[in-house]
């Protein structure tokens, strides 16, 4: 087993993907995204993930990634955690937004494996340690096969778990039993977070740590109280709870991040707007959400800004 000593406590819990508010000029929605950021703190959060995959990190400037790391900074003000995307498929772009995030004030990096050039196990290992190399702050390693054509594989997670600054893995694979087979690999303290809202109650259930998640961008709170009931054995709210948001988590899936946004636009906190190849959800997809956000309620989504 590999003991380690260097993990962040508050990497735990639900921790919200937040969307990149755009307005209808396509320019960033500052104050659209303070909402966004001070209802998760107010809502319980530990952390905030920003510049990621439901942020659009692929089509923003380095101007506007930097500006919204430092915006949540200021927002955070210490209350919670700033974890910042900087992954990509060039190891030298990785390590140039890796630098940039840290100079931007982000507390930990979200790198995700590389994408497209379906890299062998070797070179994912050794992408992620010259992005661990190239700076001081904690890094979450992103798994997210169906995205990236390529997985994280177990043998090469350990191997990059030795590291000193490579602290946890946000695990998107869809395997539940992973978290069981991670924990006795790696050790109690690295911290295993589930990169599914679907299949998060199973994993914390298996011995995650956490979930990186979309629904709780529409329901913190009521995430927040899954992840406590589960902590505290109390398996049976927990359930209940988690099948209160399963159909919306399941409805944002399919086309996130332009269902989030629209979910986020009926609840009034943000224009639905997306940034092009992502485009605004059909009219009959439309539907869908409002009728999950609907079957919801008011009382669970809560934390209103």
């Amino acid at each position: 087993m590999l003991v380690t000593s260097h993990q962040p406590v508050w990497l735990a819990g639900y921790i919200p993907d937040i969307p990149t508010p755009f307005d209808e000029s396509g320019e960033i929605d500052l104050e659209a995204f303070a909402r966004l950021c001070e209802r998760q703190i107010v809502g319980g959060a530990s952390a905030l993930v920003v510049g990621e995959t439901t942020g659009e990190a692929s089509t923003l400037t380095p101007a506007e990634h930097d500006r919204i790391i430092q915006m949540a900074v200021e927002i955070a003000r210490g209350r919670a955690h700033v974890i910042a995307g900087a992954g990509s498929n060039s190891t030298s772009q990785a390590i140039e937004l890796t630098k940039r995030a840290e100079a931007a004030g982000a507390d930990a990096i979200l790198s995700v494996v590389p994408y497209y050039n379906k890299p062998m196990q070797a070179g994912i290992y050794l992408h992620f340690k010259a992005v661990a190399e190239c700076t001081i702050l904690p890094i979450i390693l992103h798994d997210a096969p169906s995205r990236t054509l390529r997985e994280l594989s177990d043998e090469t997670l350990v191997r990059l778990a030795r590291l000193k600054n490579i602290v946890g893995v946000n695990d998107a694979s869809g395997d539940v039993a992973r978290s069981l087979r991670l924990r006795s690999l790696l050790g109690p303290e690295f911290r295993l977070l589930c990169g599914d809202d679907v299949a998060a109650l199973a994993c914390l259930a298996c011995g995650a740590d956490g979930c990186i998640s979309t629904v709780a961008n529409i329901a913190p709170e009521l995430c927040q109280a899954i992840y406590s009931s589960c902590r505290q054995g109390r398996m049976q709210p927990a359930r209940y709870l988690h099948k209160r948001i399963a159909p919306l988590a399941a409805c944002l899936a399919r086309e996130n991040p332009a269902s989030l946004k629209y979910a986020l636009c009926i609840l009034g906190f943000m224009h639905p707007n997306t940034r092009l190849p992502i485009v605004e959800l059909s009219e009959p997809a439309k539907t869908d959400v409002e009728r999950s956000v609907a079957e919801l309620g008011d009382e669970e989504i809560a934390c209103r800004a």
